[in-house]
């Protein structure tokens, strides 16, 4: 991968994307909200020149194109936060996701990895009591679907900020609607799509993890292999 822009940068999932993309000597761009502050490894990183972070307003057309531009895959980090304002899971897992969209398809970026939740589209769930997450979640996903990008969602279970379940733990994959409770540590949510970036077969598919020690170690290729 020459060039991956993380969108949601700063956040507890799109942080570690991106800490995991350096971490393998991938060249990232960084976009994040002009008042967000950043973790500080990844500070340190563009202290040091290893990455180029791009601050701006997603719903700034032509700076989010000028952000895209030149890379040569996107993962969509982005999400809503706990806020009184109800309308913000609409305005940022929807709309803010086809914004996303279509500024990849006016640059010609054409790989795209969006982080998405385990239940998406589930209508009687108690993440809905936050501004029907859920709902907007499955609609920025159907937008992706229907893009004519080369997309895949990944919804991942329960986010944990224990990054040390990441050595002892193996990764529970499965297609969309399969899973519906069970947790994963956001560090493993960023190396799954990473790795559904580096994995041609992943293209057009929802990919379902969560994460136990009772699972043996398995990559992504070798689980989409068998599915074959």
């Amino acid at each position: 991968m020459t060039l991956v822009a993380v969108t949601g940068a700063s956040g507890k999932t799109g942080w570690r994307v991106v800490d995991e993309a350096l971490r393998r000597g991938w060249s990232v761009r960084a976009i994040v909200r002009p008042e967000s502050r950043l973790p500080d490894a990844l500070s340190a990183a563009e202290r040091e020149g290893r990455l180029d972070v791009q601050r701006l307003d997603l719903s700034q057309t032509e700076a989010l194109q000028h952000a895209l531009s030149g890379c040569d895959a996107l993962v969509i980090a982005t999400g809503a936060r706990p806020s009184p304002n109800l309308a913000g899971p609409l305005q940022v897992d929807a709309l803010g996701v086809r914004e996303q969209i279509q500024a990849c398809r006016a640059v010609g970026l054409q790989r795209v990895v969006l982080v998405s939740s385990l239940c998406a589209g589930r209508w009687l769930h108690p993440l809905n009591l936050f501004g029907l997450i859920l709902v907007w979640k499955r609609l920025g996903e159907r937008w992706l679907e229907t893009s004519g990008l080369d997309w895949t969602v990944v919804r991942p279970g329960g986010l944990s900020e224990d990054d040390s379940r990441c050595e002892r733990e193996g990764v529970l994959y499965s297609t969309a609607d399969q899973q519906e409770s069970n947790s994963i540590p956001r560090r493993l949510v960023g190396r799954v799509c990473l790795e559904a970036l580096e994995t041609p077969a992943a293209i057009g598919r929802i990919i379902e993890i969560t994460s136990s020690a009772a699972q043996p170690l398995q990559p992504l290729a070798t689980w989409l292999a068998a599915q074959a």
